[in-house]
C-alpha cells in the first residue's frame, strides 16, 4: 500500500514502538508481566495499522470536467461572492477518519497564490470552522481562478502541502495532505460552469469524482 508523502515518519515510529513490544514479550514471556508487553503490542498493533489506513494514498483513475480535490461527503454547495473568484460556487467536501486525506487539483493551471492563516480547531463540519488553521490555494486555470482551501479539523494540526507558487499541475495531481480529519472547499467561477454533478449528502473521491462540467 503506497503511503502518503510526508506520512512514512509517522507509520515507521509507531511500528517501531510495536516491535520493542514484541520483543520485550518474547524476551519475558515465562514471565507474568510478558503478557503486559504483549497486550501493549497489541494496542500500538492496532494504532500502527489505523496510521497506515489514515495515510494510504492510492493511485486514481482521473475523472472528466472538473474533479473532487478531497474524498468525503458533500456537506455544502453555496453560490457567493468571492474577491479572487468572483460569482462563484462553492463545494464543501467533509473528510472523516477513513477517507483517504490526499488532497488533489480539480483542474489544470498554475499555482497563483497560497496563503496559509492560523486559527482554531473547531470539527470541520461546523459553520465556525471558517475561523479555523487553513491554507488558501488559488489557481490559474483556462476558466479563470479556481480556489482550494484546505480547513484543519478538531484533530488536524497540520497541513502539509506538497506544491509551491508558481507550480504548473495537471487535473489530479497532489496538492498535500490535512493529518486527521478536515475540510476541503472548491471555489468555481458560476459563469464557466455547465452543470453541478453532485449534491449534498454525496461521497466523492478525490480525483476521480467530477464535480462540474465546463461550458464548451
Amino acid at each position: 500500500m503506497k503511503i502518503a508523502k510526508g506520512s512514512f515518519a509517522w507509520v515507521l515510529s509507531s511500528l517501531i514502538a510495536s516491535l520493542i513490544f514484541l520483543i520485550l514479550f518474547v524476551i519475558f514471556i515465562r514471565q507474568s508481566y510478558g503478557l503486559i508487553f504483549l497486550l501493549i503490542f497489541q494496542l500500538i498493533f492496532l494504532k500502527t495499522c489505523f496510521i497506515i489506513m489514515f495515510f494510504r494514498d492510492p493511485d486514481r483513475d482521473i475523472g472528466k470536467g472538473i474533479v473532487a480535490s478531497a474524498d468525503g461527503k458533500i456537506r455544502e454547495i453555496s453560490k457567493l461572492k468571492d474577491k479572487e473568484v468572483g460569482d462563484c460556487t462553492k463545494i464543501s467536501t467533509f473528510m472523516n477518519l477513513y477517507n483517504v486525506h490526499v488532497n488533489r487539483i480539480p483542474l489544470d493551471g498554475t499555482v497563483k497564490d497560497m496563503v496559509h492563516i492560523s486559527g482554531i480547531h473547531l470539527p470541520a463540519f461546523k459553520k465556525e470552522s471558517e475561523k479555523n488553521e487553513r491554507v488558501i490555494t488559488i489557481i490559474d486555470t483556462k476558466i479563470g481562478n479556481v480556489k482550494v482551501i484546505q480547513i484543519a479539523g478538531t484533530l488536524a494540526r497540520r497541513i502539509v502541502l506538497y506544491i509551491k507558487k508558481g507550480d504548473k499541475l495537471k487535473k489530479g495531481e497532489r496538492i498535500g495532505i490535512i493529518r486527521f480529519g478536515s475540510r476541503v472547499d472548491v471555489y468555481l467561477p458560476t459563469k464557466k460552469i455547465k452543470k453541478i454533478n453532485v449534491k449534498v449528502g454525496e461521497i466523492v473521491k478525490a480525483g476521480e469524482t467530477t464535480l462540474a462540467e465546463i461550458n464548451d
